[in-house]
């Protein structure tokens, strides 16, 4: 559950502006978080209406409590808060992080086989002066959006356009940037209809055969195999809040439990945060976030996140196209070796 406040000052990149007043969502354990900024916000509030009063103290020893609060409350998070922090709709999405890190993106549509899919989107793009292709699902930032996106969950004709463009990348020499964030692929009868695993599948074993340059990057949400389809690269990043999973917590928790009441238990035993998938050997590397979050200051998490991205495109600058795919390949048969007692 969350709730919506006030916040001064607030920034994000969905069209609010640095010092305007914001609406920021607060999750469900932010509580304690919330009412110590509304504290903060009526103060401030008080010190603007021209009062003789200096409560620019008082100000800043809330300011302090409210940072410590945030590194207590961040520091301890459990996986099912993790997994509310993944899904926070103020985190920067696909189309935040295409306008924030890359230049001249030329967006290609469609599949050649049956229609266009808006939940994975692709492109032609540079990446800190590097010619790149990248591709990701975009989850959308309001209803008209959520719906036009189908909420990042991707049908048949999203991979197969996937695969399209990774044939396009290996065509021309240039590096393959995924940005994943879905609760999985699109369970529909239409999608099945139109061979759903099978397409996953080709992306996948696309994504395993690549002779060029891929990472990917888990951004809020990588779930099942609409994740895999994409992220099967040389170098997987996470974000430090996201989450990673063959099924999703819901899921896993109607099968064992037949009900979804037991999700925070299904997500606790999942193994679905960064941390504990770097010591798997699932995902390579995990990029922080600001504190409180990306959504709290999302332009410094992307930033931080294309860092990553450089660093990753560094380590793999003269490989052979070869020894990358027999690099990949060695990653994922290696995948579960450590960290397992």
């Amino acid at each position: 559950m969350a709730k919506n406040i006030e916040k001064q000052g607030a920034r994000s990149t969905h069209g609010q502006i640095k010092g305007q007043t914001t609406m920021m969502t607060f999750l469900e354990f932010e509580k304690p978080i919330a009412e110590l900024e509304g504290k903060i916000r009526e103060l401030r509030s008080f010190s603007g209406t021209g009062g003789d009063v200096d409560i620019t103290h008082e100000v800043g020893q809330l300011e302090g409590k409210l940072g410590k609060l945030l590194r207590e409350t961040y520091k301890g998070l459990k996986p099912h808060q993790k997994m509310q922090v993944a899904r926070h709709p103020e985190r920067p999405h696909m189309s935040d992080l295409v306008t924030h890190l890359f230049d001249e993106f030329t967006p290609l549509a469609g599949d050649r086989a049956f229609g266009q899919d808006e939940a994975l989107i692709g492109g032609l793009a540079r990446f800190r002066g590097e010619a790149c292709v990248v591709l990701g699902h975009e989850k959308g930032s309001d209803t008209e959006s959520r719906l036009k996106h189908n909420f990042g969950m991707a049908r048949p004709e999203g991979y197969r356009k996937a695969i399209r463009l990774m044939d396009m990348a290996e065509r021309f020499g240039l590096p393959v940037l995924t940005l994943v964030d879905t609760s999985g692929a699109y369970p529909g009868v239409g999608a099945e209809e139109r061979g759903q695993a099978e397409a996953i599948a080709r992306s996948t074993d696309k994504c395993l055969s690549l002779q060029v340059p891929v990472i990917s990057t888990i951004v809020g949400e990588g779930g099942s195999g609409g994740a895999v389809a994409i992220a099967a690269a040389n170098r997987v990043l996470m974000m430090e809040h996201a989450i990673y999973s063959v099924i999703s917590p819901e899921g896993c928790a109607s099968i064992l439990w037949r009900t979804n009441e037991k999700a925070h238990d299904a997500a606790n035993a999942l193994k679905i945060t960064a941390h504990d998938l770097l010591k798997l050997g699932v995902i390579d590397s995990v990029i922080e976030e600001p504190l409180g979050g990306a959504h709290r200051d999302p332009e410094r998490a992307m930033n931080m996140l294309g860092d990553g991205i450089e660093a990753s495109l560094r380590e793999m600058a003269g490989i052979d196209g070869a020894r990358l795919k027999e690099l990949r390949r060695e990653k994922f048969l290696n995948i579960g070796g450590k960290g397992i007692s």
